[in-house]
């Protein structure tokens, strides 16, 4: 679930506001580090199955170094609010494992013969990282693992491809990235890994992902081309190869996040991107944070690049708590994000405005039909201030105007809504007269 601070009504300050959850923003989880999110489609609903960053201790894995002794999976339908639905396996669940690597990378899950395949890699008690492969009736589990890893595979990044004729490909790194078919039972291999060719020799090359769209199969994978990862693909006619290098999806990130893995998925018509950066700790890139961006395809197949956002996907209602914070778009000055709690990332962001012309657009939130009277905000400012809420751009009508009063708490003072529309709109807060103002979030009632 999101971390508490953001779940907590605002009764007590603004009578009758009854703040929903649903954010739509990056990242998309809060009270956790999550890392390597693949998504599958089941059941009408986006399944995220990442892999779990925690901090190590003494005893429990290495210092500076990745740390994961679980799998959690998270689900929705709106990709607005995300649902936690319990660890799913634990390195102590799985025989062959060695329970003091901590080393619970990357995972797949793929749906077959009436069965959910959970795959994931692990050091195994005799050495080395092997792939295992957990079964359930449901997409949330129980899984119950196999008693042993998949014989004939060394390597991490396990992704599975089902074919449209049903056949099941397993891709997986090491090194280079290789590719071998599976038998109908998933749990043995039909045939001998052979490597990809025709793929970047220099740079490390893991993480791969494979879909099949309008008859092109595609080939992702993070590729270190510079000084951190960034993702790049490959096409191909088979999910054999041969593939060839057509471009990147993303670029290294700005944070300088070394590691970019990521799986790519459609849902209701719409190609979506989702990878991880270090938003919840800016300072250490081995605790991780999911996220997820709108993907889009050239007529000629090929991906065009993504650009990554705050925002992230999804629609959001106007009731519930609009982070503003995670903008879609902002002033060239007085602009500043930080942490709420700098000891607590969890905690989540603010925007402080500090000029006469700063202004923060945040996109796609519905009005439903419209029949809203007031708007509120989570702010604070020393000095005292205030700030207009206008419809979707900086002159657009202003739907209210909140003033802030001074001092060092924050508070949620509210407004009449004047101007309120139906359907999905953008806002975009600017700042009334000069004074500095610190916002967490707004809402209409």
């Amino acid at each position: 679930m999101r971390f508490l601070h953001r779940r907590l009504l605002a009764v007590s300050a603004v009578g009758l506001f009854q703040v929903s959850t649903a954010l739509a923003t990056n990242p998309l989880i809060l009270d956790q580090f999550t890392a390597d999110p693949t998504a599958r489609v089941f059941e009408g609903k986006v399944f995220v199955y990442p892999s779990h960053d925690i901090p190590p201790v003494p005893g429990k894995g290495r210092p500076d170094w990745f740390c994961m002794e679980d799998y959690h999976v998270f689900s929705s339908e709106n990709l607005a609010d995300w649902k936690d639905n319990g660890v799913i396996i634990s390195q102590t669940d799985v025989d062959w494992v060695d329970p003091k690597t901590y080393s619970m990378w990357a995972p797949d899950c793929v749906f077959k013969n009436g069965k959910y395949y959970f795959f994931f890699p692990a050091v195994a008690k005799e050495g080395g990282f092997r792939i295992g492969v957990a079964i359930a009736d449901k997409p949330t589990g129980p899984f119950k693992p196999e008693l042993k890893p998949i014989e004939g595979v060394r390597g991490i990044d396990p992704c599975v491809f089902i074919d449209k004729d049903g056949s099941a490909y397993l891709y997986y790194s090491a090194r280079k990235i290789f590719v071998v078919k599976l038998k109908e039972s998933l749990l043995a291999l039909d045939g001998t890994p052979k490597a990809l060719e025709n793929l970047p020799t220099k740079g490390l090359l893991e993480g791969p992902f494979v879909f099949e769209r309008n008859g092109i199969y595609y080939l992702t994978y993070p590729h270190v081309e510079n000084k951190t990862e960034r993702l790049e693909y490959a096409i191909g006619e088979s999910p054999l190869g041969p593939f060839k290098p057509a471009g990147v999806i993303l670029d290294e990130a700005s944070s300088g996040c070394w590691t970019v893995h990521h799986s790519i998925v459609e849902y209701q018509g719409q190609w979506y991107l989702f990878y991880h950066d270090k938003d919840l700790s800016p300072e250490k890139d081995k605790n991780r944070a999911i996220r997820a961006d709108y993907l889009f395809f050239n007529d000629d197949g090929t991906i065009r690049k993504v650009v990554p956002t705050l925002r992230g996907v999804g629609v959001v209602d106007a009731k519930s708590r609009i982070q503003i914070d995670r903008y879609s778009a902002t002033s060239a000055e007085g602009v500043a994000v930080s942490f709420l709690n700098p000891a607590n990332p969890g905690e989540g962001w603010k925007i402080s405005l500090t000029g006469a012309s700063a202004w923060v657009r945040f996109n796609q939130v519905d009005f439903g039909q419209g029949a809203l009277k007031a708007v509120a905000a989570r702010a604070v400012s020393a000095t005292g201030g205030g700030i207009e809420i206008h419809l979707d751009k900086a002159d657009g009508p202003v739907l209210g105007r909140i003033e802030i009063q001074p001092g060092a708490e924050w508070k949620i003072p509210q407004a009449k809504a004047t101007n309120i529309p139906s359907g999905l709109h953008d806002l975009v807060i600017t700042q009334t007269g000069k004074n500095s103002v610190d916002l967490d979030w707004i809402a209409f009632e």
